[in-house]
């Protein structure tokens, strides 16, 4: 009986691998070889930036086709990296800096590879995050990394709020445009703690800053350059709570006064906002009304 032909249609494709490749964050010697062989084996490379990729390409001569893979465009690119990992081929996802999915493009892809039983193989590489730990002089273990503080309004609030109390040392991701104010709202959410500002890691002109958040805010009321990383102490019984009772009821007299707005609706705002239970805030709200 003859044997039957190895691409006749019906047969189940072996499946390629999607391999998230770690990229410098700064220094583009920070590339490991493992990284390099697997750019140079792929079929094709998703990068959240083309032409950023591209120029770490070209310092490595790796000539490969680039796919635009964003924030902006993940979900529908997403299925036709799938479809291409499915017929067999062997793509990488990189960011324009570090490792993909973490505050950057990529755990969507990766959530629905998983899903279709596609292979997923981690090339590891410099975090920011975990270099900017390992140099704050704060303790390193346990801690949490929060990513990038909202931009603005009730979901910012409620971040520092929600994150106030938290006992390990917090590492956060900021823009030099919004690291100021971010450092002020930490002040005012949590208080007066120690610091390390990191400053254009691995690049030619790195920085650390390292003491309390009152000389962090006075040093970088002009707006630096360069991507920023913040290590942040963790609390420890004294300011966040306290200073969170206060934001919230300054917060909830504020909407009384100003907003005209009646006591449950107030009290609904401010207890999605904060995380609180709605009773608490009406009882609260009751009496700021009635004085």
């Amino acid at each position: 009986m003859p044997s039957k032909p190895a691409n006749e249609p019906g047969d189940k494709k072996t499946p390629g691998t999607l391999f998230l490749v770690g990229t410098p964050i700064g220094n583009l010697s920070d590339l490991s070889l493992r990284a390099l062989d697997t750019l140079r084996q792929v079929d094709g490379i998703a990068a959240e930036d083309t032409r950023r990729t591209r120029k770490l390409l070209s310092h490595y001569d790796i000539r490969k086709p680039l796919i635009s893979c964003h924030a902006h465009n993940e979900v529908q690119r997403s299925a036709e990296l799938l479809q291409r990992l499915i017929e067999g081929e062997k793509l990488a996802l990189v960011t324009d800096a570090g490792t993909p999915g973490i505050s950057d493009p990529g755990a969507y892809l990766v959530g629905r590879a998983i899903e279709a039983g596609i292979p997923v193989s981690v090339i590891p590489g410099p975090a920011a995050l975990i270099a900017a730990l390992a140099a704050s002089g704060l303790s390193t273990h346990p801690f949490a990394f929060l990513g990038f503080a909202p931009a603005r309004g009730p979901n910012r609030r409620k971040f520092f709020a929600s994150h106030a109390s938290l006992p390990m040392t917090l590492v956060l991701y900021e823009s030099p445009k919004r690291l100021c104010r971010t450092l002020e709202d930490i002040l005012d959410w949590w208080g007066d703690r120690k610091v390390c500002v990191a400053r254009e890691l691995t690049k030619i002109h790195e920085e650390f800053f390292r003491g309390r958040i009152r000389e962090a805010v006075e040093r970088y009321r002009v707006e630096p350059k360069g991507e920023i990383t913040l290590v942040v102490s963790g609390f420890e019984g004294k300011e966040g709570p306290a200073r969170e009772e206060t934001q919230w009821r300054a917060r909830l007299r504020e909407i009384l006064l100003e907003s005209g707005m009646g006591v449950g609706e107030a009290s609904a705002i401010i207890a999605r906002e904060y995380g609180l239970p709605k009773r608490v805030v009406y009882r609260e709200a009751l009496k700021q009304r009635e004085s």
